[in-house]
């Protein structure tokens, strides 16, 4: 008996049936069958299911004879399912890799509850794709299970079938079936829901959910949106059948009421002569089931009739745009203000005493602006620092630490008479760079890939970017701080501006090039890992090729399982891929389960450094950084060639790695099998490696901006060079 029948009823979706099927059958996790059944599709898709049967034996082709609709299509494969569990796949959507696996262990993990609710992603028709926005509702289900009762907001998700499995017995016992019409999913989730004893939920997103540009059920103009009304009569009937859930009625009242409402405001669902009555319906059933509580003031509008209703909507969004236009009034006073403000400290002179930090966008103390303003507190305590922050990050900053946010009143008063302004992104261009200022641009980190005006040869990495507007940016650098040769040149092509470089070293290295023992045992405590672990760092980049940058390199639970016993993995994805879906892709779950740590949100990626034994990533800038600390690096670079076709590269770092390149899995696997990521021929890579891209960074890059550009004092390079050309002056660090 297999662990899921997967269930998937087809009809009129053959440019999209292949795909459906090969992300099921693909699957690692195999114990499985699939019972498709063939709507009696006009196209070609029963054609499509045969060949596909005739080569995997799992799945089963049911061909109906006529058309009964998505759910009856579903009831009628349910009978020929073995499995434990049940998962009913539309068949335009497609599982996630790796989703099959994570929900079988789920289910072990919970000890096979009646439901488990796993996440999903929209993936529209032109290339985007968004999360579920209710995400976290998941993740506070908890690590055991629960009963609706006891987590109602499991039923703020999205009502629908094909977001969970169900327990075949479970389903069995309590007779659960489909009806026929549109909305079949609400009169078969409501009452599993209700009726589970043991509900568990899965933070991982399994199913890519198409919105597609055309042929959407739902998006279909037509009477049988009218179908509603009797799926929410099933409702009603299944909990009066049943009175120990009469405790829901008022719940269910208040859903089906938005419910309908929503359906009759969307533009494409119903004909505009069938409008009225669909509200007469709606408003009728409202009263029908309405019990004895007060009605909530959003529902209202059904106790009257529809001229009230069309003029409460009329109303609404005329009071919407009266508040849209009083936002824009108060803006654009705002912005006289702020300009008044501006002009005002503009004309008094500049504060020699004050320098305004920010890094990443205004994301806190951090990279090498944070550690220059360490460096300055110490070497220059007359100087008052401040930090431009965003609102959201301002909780986590030190104490202690002056603050502006963006675009208020105190940041344009601190930058108009700041004398030093430091940042490793360009300032908004709102920014006026005065006569006497001086900007430090600290750029975050050695590049590999195409940077600034060479992008205007790269379309696809550029998409988004303004090259020229960065370099009118770029313009108010002064100068440019730089740990090797490489970077002074790159920075010298990619940003034709007017700047000095600076042979400084990276200011944020210093932490590594001066690190001890026990400040990685000190990391590795705060964050939970024993002490005897041996530590691999994993952290890959974003792919310009693909959109929204995430490309699963690595299946992350088989590596973590292949490394063994006595080691962690710790994971840190690039920092523009936090906030995607890219953690709904297992890494949350495998970070709940402790199969890997991720290490996303830690602000301080030295810490990460320092806590680590060795670096495994493809083509992240941190390998330059991390080669500070001689560890062993490992370079994955199974996609070396798509990589660099779209992003543009200045050097093959296949060619010129810092330690072992890998090009597939199995080459990674037996890399740390058989110990060779640390031997001689990695130790001599990477004794390379950091004579070309460290020669700079000596534990006393932040002190020397300190001291140079704050203080004037005459402070040597860390290394005895030349003076390079530059496109204004020379390096200040060097004698003439």
């Amino acid at each position: 008996m297999p662990r899921f029948s997967v269930i998937v009823p087809v009809f009129k979706v053959q440019g999209f049936l292949r795909e459906c099927l090969d992300s099921v059958l693909g699957q690692s996790y195999t114990d499985i069958e699939v019972i498709a059944v063939d709507d009696c599709s006009p196209d070609g898709c029963g054609a499509i299911l045969d060949e596909y049967a005739a080569r995997d034996p799992r799945l089963r082709v049911l061909h109906l004879p006529q058309n009964v609709g998505l759910g009856r299509a579903r009831n009628a494969g349910m009978p020929y399912a073995t499995g434990d569990f049940l998962l009913f796949l539309d068949s335009d959507d497609t599982l996630t890799p790796g989703a099959l696996r994570a929900i079988a262990d789920r289910l072990e993990e919970t000890a096979d509850p009646d439901v488990l609710v796993f996440d999903y992603a929209r993936t529209y028709w032109w290339g985007g794709t968004r999360r579920n926005v209710l995400a976290q509702v998941l993740a506070e289900g908890g690590d055991g299970c629960f009963t609706a009762a006891e987590h109602p907001e499991i039923l703020d998700l999205l009502m629908v079938v094909w977001n969970k499995v169900y327990r075949r017995a479970f389903v069995g016992r309590e007779g659960f079936t489909f009806p026929p019409g549109y909305y079949e999913d609400t009169p078969w989730t409501f009452p599993v829901m209700l009726s589970a004893d043991r509900i568990a939920t899965l933070d991982r997103i399994c199913l890519n959910y198409r919105q597609r540009r055309q042929g959407n059920i739902l998006s279909t103009t037509s009477r049988k949106h009218f179908d509603i009304h009797d799926q929410y009569e099933r409702v009603f009937a299944f909990v009066d059948s049943r009175p120990h859930l009469s405790s829901w009625r008022p719940y269910l009242h208040r859903k089906m009421g938005e419910h309908c409402l929503d359906i009759l405001t969307k533009p494409d669902r119903l004909p505009a002569s069938d409008k009225d009555e669909f509200f007469r319906r709606t408003a009728a059933l409202f009263r029908k089931h309405q019990g004895g509580g007060p009605v909530p003031l959003e529902l209202r509008v059904l106790q009257g009739g529809y001229v009230a209703y069309l003029a409460r909507r009329q109303s609404g969004r005329l009071g919407a745009e009266l508040g849209r236009r009083r936002l824009q009034v108060r803006k654009a006073a705002a912005t006289r203000v702020k300009s008044g403000w501006s002009a005002v400290h503009e004309r008094r002179p500049l504060d020699p005493d004050l320098a305004v930090y920010s890094a990443f966008s205004h994301r806190g103390v951090l990279g090498d602006p944070g550690a220059i303003y360490h460096a300055a507190r110490e070497l220059a305590p007359h100087i008052r620092g401040v930090w431009v922050v965003r609102g959201d990050q301002v909780p986590l900053l030190p104490p202690g630490v002056e603050y502006v946010l963006p675009d208020s009143l105190g940041h344009r008063r601190v930058t108009a008479r700041a004398t030093y302004l430091i940042n490793n992104v360009n300032w908004p261009g709102t920014q006026v760079k005065r006569e006497g200022s001086v900007h430090v641009h600290t750029h975050q980190g050695t590049p590999l890939k195409y940077m600034g005006a060479d992008l205007l040869d790269k379309p696809g990495a550029r998409h988004g970017f303004d090259v020229p507007q960065m370099l009118r940016r770029a313009d108010r650098w002064d100068y440019s701080l730089v740990a090797n040769h490489h970077s002074e040149l790159v920075w010298d092509r990619a940003y034709p501006c007017h700047f000095t470089s600076l042979r400084t070293g990276s200011p944020r290295n210093d932490v590594l090039v001066r690190a001890r023992p026990e400040h990685g045992a000190a990391v590795r405590a705060r964050l939970g890992i024993p002490a005897d672990h041996r530590v691999v760092l994993y952290a890959p980049t974003r792919r310009d090729y693909v959109r929204g940058g995430l490309v699963d390199r690595i299946d992350l639970a088989r590596f973590a399982d292949d490394l063994g016993e006595g080691h962690t993995l710790l994971v840190r994805l690039h920092p523009s891929l936090k906030d995607g879906p890219s953690r709904g892709m297992g890494l949350s779950e495998l970070h709940r389960r402790g199969v890997v740590l991720d290490a996303t949100d830690e602000p301080h990626v030295e810490d990460l450094m320092l806590a680590s034994d060795v670096l495994v990533t493809d083509y992240s800038a941190l390998m330059f950084d991390y080669a500070n600390l001689d560890r062993p690096i490992v370079i994955h670079a199974d996609d070396w060639g798509a990589y660099a076709a779209s992003r543009g590269a200045y050097f093959d770092i296949t060619a010129d790695a810092p330690g072992h390149v890998t090009g597939s899995y199995r080459e990674l696997a037996r890399l740390f099998a058989s110990g060779s990521w640390r031997d001689q021929e990695s130790a001599r890579l990477r004794a390379g490696f950091r004579a070309r891209f460290c020669a700079f960074d000596d534990g006393r890059a932040a002190e020397r901006v300190v001291r140079t550009l704050m203080l004037g004092e005459r402070f040597e390079s860390p290394v005895p060079v030349a003076v390079m050309p530059a496109q204004a002056g020379h390096d200040a660090l060097t004698s003439s």
